[in-house]
């Protein structure tokens, strides 16, 4: 599954904790990962992912979110990986609990 190797990936690379689904009690900075969706063509899979960065300050998430992103175009290097592209990224603080966050947007060919 894709989003293991990214999971793994992640957790190997970043210098926080990482994780598929916010846990009961997150610590202050962390990196949450999405699936949005997936295509195949060909027996060629592509999935984009959403790459959230949770910090205590919306400095301390942008500077997060851009070590994700430096990671993440090193991700090509596993043999798994043909493509990595970022589509987006941006500001995306959580209105509900006031925790500042940004998430940058990837499409992974495998």
């Amino acid at each position: 599954m894709i989003e293991i190797v990214l999971l793994n990936y992640l957790k190997e690379v970043l210098s926080v904790d990482v994780f598929m689904e916010i846990p009961p009690n997150p610590p202050d900075t962390y990196v949450r990962i999405e699936k949005t969706g997936s295509s195949e063509e060909e027996y060629i899979e592509t999935a984009t992912f959403a790459l959230q960065s949770y910090a205590d300050s919306m400095y301390e998430a942008a500077l997060l979110n851009r070590e994700v992103i430096e990671k993440m175009k090193n991700m090509i290097t596993l043999d798994e990986i043909f493509k990595v592209k970022l589509n987006s990224d941006y500001n995306f603080t959580d209105p509900s609990t006031k925790k500042y966050r940004y998430q940058c947007i990837f499409d992974i060919t495998y």
